[in-house]
């Protein structure tokens, strides 16, 4: 199902607006790197379940995050693209994946809610399917390039910084 998370987001931020709850708001990939503990959100995608269970746990505080897909993604992914050696029918699949991104240029691809909770951070995350396509084909480009020396074993490729697949 491909959300519409300018919806979702202007739903949650009121919900959340509503509630007692205090809101920070983060930085969208912010948590990239710490351990966290991810909702499941393909089984149970209703926000408000999450919120319940951090308002059920004493929680005040939730981290609200959203990211707007950046025209400069599209560019790298394309330039990197051309460095590779893929098929032209790969070439062809891989390109039409990011033209199908290229219109949702600006359109949010990432809502992060979490709360902390006995050490551990509690994450709701949601993306559109057109996003996760996107990031796919970000991760079959990166995988074929070589690896620049410069970047080192931590270098960040495409999508550097914003989010894993997990």
């Amino acid at each position: 199902m491909d959300l519409n998370l300018e919806t979702l987001k202007s739903e949650i931020l009121g919900y959340l607006e509503r509630s007692d709850f205090a809101i920070f708001q983060s930085h969208a990939g912010g948590l990239e790197g710490l351990p966290v503990i991810a909702w499941d959100t393909e089984r149970c995608p209703d926000y408000r379940l999450f919120l319940d269970t951090a308002r059920k746990a004493g929680e005040k505080m939730i981290l609200f995050a959203s990211r707007e897909l950046a025209e400069d993604e599209l560019d790298e992914a394309r330039e990197e693209l051309m460095e590779t050696e893929f098929t032209r029918e790969e070439r062809r699949d891989l390109e039409g994946r990011l033209a199908k991104a290229q219109r949702h240029i600006g359109a949010t691809c990432s809502l992060e809610l979490a709360f902390g909770h006995n050490s551990h951070l509690y994450v709701y995350e949601a993306r559109p399917d057109w996003y996760e396509d996107f990031l796919d084909a970000c991760d079959e480009i990166s995988s074929v390039l070589p690896l620049d020396d410069s970047e080192g074993a931590g270098g960040d490729g495409l999508g550097g910084g914003y989010y894993s697949n997990n």
